[in-house]
């Protein structure tokens, strides 16, 4: 006994078992394990999340980017600038309402000063300064209106006006240049250089549109004054552009009313149009003379008479004959051809104009430009084509001399056809190339090769990267860091085999323990049931003294259900 007793006192006590022994331990373990492996999956989550920035506004001047960006920080709006600063990029999903929100702010202004530097005008400003700030404020509008087109990057109006003059000699028209900017490899059509000519002339007053320069960021002249210069003898891109839809307004016509007869795409048509830009006022004054029946209008009508007494002399010589004499009278014709008888009166004259009314027409004819001179049409039919469906075979054959007929009569009326003007139509039945091959069926594209599912592979892929990503995350980094605290715990934890029998057979003796007291237990239920309240207390104090451990189990099994 001595013996065995020194070497129970010479046995090293058991070594504490570590913390990564206890429960609580291995939980902080496992824990910490699933934490490392959610932030690292967290973050790349995070970063294939990130929005996308697109661009808000590029090409802007220092001062209005100063601003921008003062807005964008008061909204509390995330930004960044692209490479060399030249733009602004916010978060694609806030693109359009922070556009609309900056346009209420009236930014970006564009670098240019419009009509609200009058609103800061000072008292005692000279005339002088007034009129600059006034040119200056014009320029700016007038450049703010030119940027908004798409292709103008960026522009700036000169204007030179004269200042006004008493003296008609004196005077001069303003005139104005105009420097565009445009964007990379954007080009303006000459439309489009007429509007801006036509948008300066019309915000200027006393501006002709020959007195406008438009030139471009390489020197290039956009306008030609030299035509405007010339009367506008030459056709200017607004007369070509009204001949073209006038053609194609009748060839979509023509086409639309045959193409119900014949099919899609079985009918062609062209169609050329002489048109009249001539401004023609007439203006006639004609005569002619009265028809014979209708009576003559008398307008003025004048006679005249005189007569001459005879060569012999006649009367009392004396006093008498050297009297003025009285007052003439007309003779009555018979006793003025009698005293002419008598006296031998000397000859007479009578003189007689009559004027007459002459008719005059006169006619003011004005004729507008653009009318149509002449019509030139010409259309072609495919031929008829059927396809046996048993067999597949294709038959063609030309159409009738009736439907012919039918459709040079429907494309007469389409076209507004007139022989007066001298307008022409042809209308020919010709096989169109391929009329005869088989039809072939519209094969749909495979899956992959749809375009329209081209953004859902660009997700699914997006997910797969984050996916590759996490698991290579966690098999070449995360795992094998993990694997020497994940033996080292399973080392500290590992139970001896000894100890794990001893375990057993202690909770097989429990066990057993436990069936025991819950048959005493059932018994003694039982027992009380059938007993009234003294024996019940008799009994209880009896199994006290002989079994205090039953009555303990009872007390706690009480308890327990009173919780």
């Amino acid at each position: 006994m001595a013996a065995a007793a020194d070497d129970l006192l010479d046995t090293p006590p058991a070594p504490a078992p570590t913390f990564f022994q206890t429960t609580m331990g291995k939980r902080v373990a496992v824990g910490a394990g699933i934490a490392v492996v959610l932030a690292v999956m967290l973050a790349v989550w995070m970063w294939s999340q990130a929005p996308e920035y697109r661009v808000l506004f590029s090409n802007y001047s220092d001062r209005d980017g100063g601003a921008i960006t003062a807005s964008l920080d008061q909204m509390g709006v995330p930004y960044k600038f692209s490479e060399g600063g030249s733009a602004i990029l916010v978060p694609a999903e806030q693109i359009h309402d922070l556009r609309l929100k900056l346009a209420a702010q009236g930014l970006p202004k564009g670098g240019n000063v419009g009509f609200e530097l009058m609103e800061n005008q000072k008292l005692g400003v000279s005339q002088f300064l007034e009129q600059v700030n006034y040119q200056r404020s014009l320029e700016g509008e007038l450049a703010r209106s030119i940027q908004s087109l798409g292709s103008v990057s960026a522009a700036r109006v000169h204007l030179a006006l004269p200042k006004p003059s008493v003296f008609v000699r004196d005077q001069q028209k303003p005139t104005a240049s105009v420097l565009l900017n445009l964007q990379p490899g954007r080009a303006l059509d000459p439309g489009q250089v007429s509007a801006i000519v036509h948008l300066v002339a019309s915000s200027v007053p006393e501006l002709t549109t020959g007195s406008v320069t438009v030139v471009d960021q390489n020197g290039n002249l956009l306008s030609d004054p030299t035509n405007k210069a010339a009367g506008g003898k030459q056709l200017d891109p607004n007369q070509l552009k009204y001949v073209e839809q006038l053609q194609q307004n009748i060839i979509k016509q023509v086409e639309s009313i045959i193409k119900p007869l014949v099919g899609d795409g079985n009918v062609r048509a062209e169609a050329t149009a002489e048109v009249d830009f001539a401004q023609v006022d007439t203006a006639a004054e004609m005569y002619k003379p009265n028809s014979p029946p209708e009576p003559q209008a008398i307008r003025s009508q004048q006679t005249s008479e005189s007569n001459q007494p005879g060569a012999g002399a006649s009367g009392i010589p004396g006093a008498l004959s050297n009297q003025p004499p009285g007052v003439n009278s007309a003779p009555i014709e018979g006793q003025q051809a009698a005293n002419g008888q008598a006296a031998g009166a000397g000859p007479s004259r009578r003189d007689s104009t009559t004027n007459f009314e002459v008719d005059k027409t006169i006619r003011y004819e004005q004729r507008p430009m653009g009318g149509i001179k002449r019509l030139t049409v010409g259309v072609v039919v495919n031929y008829r084509r059927s396809v046996d469906a048993a067999t597949g075979k294709v038959t063609v054959r030309p159409l009738s001399a009736a439907e012919v007929a039918q459709i040079n009569e429907l494309v007469k009326q389409a076209m507004g056809y007139s022989q007066a003007r001298g307008d022409t139509l042809n209308v020919t039945n010709a096989p169109f190339d391929g009329v005869d091959k088989p039809a072939e069926a519209v094969q749909a594209p495979d899956w992959w090769r749809d375009p329209a599912n081209f953004p859902l592979f660009k997700e699914i892929g997006r997910y797969l990267l984050v996916f590759g990503v996490i698991a290579f995350l966690y098999y070449r980094f995360l795992r094998p860091l993990l694997r020497p605290a994940i033996k080292k715990f399973d080392e500290a934890t590992a139970i001896p085999e000894e100890e794990k029998e001893e375990e057993q057979d202690q909770e097989d003796a429990d066990e057993e323990a436990a069936e025991a007291d819950e048959a005493k237990e059932e018994e003694v239920e039982k027992q009380r049931q059938d007993m009234g309240y003294r024996a019940n207390l008799q009994m209880a104090q009896d199994l006290a003294r002989e079994d205090p451990r039953i009555v303990a189990n009872v007390i706690k099994a009480w308890l327990g259900s009173n919780e």
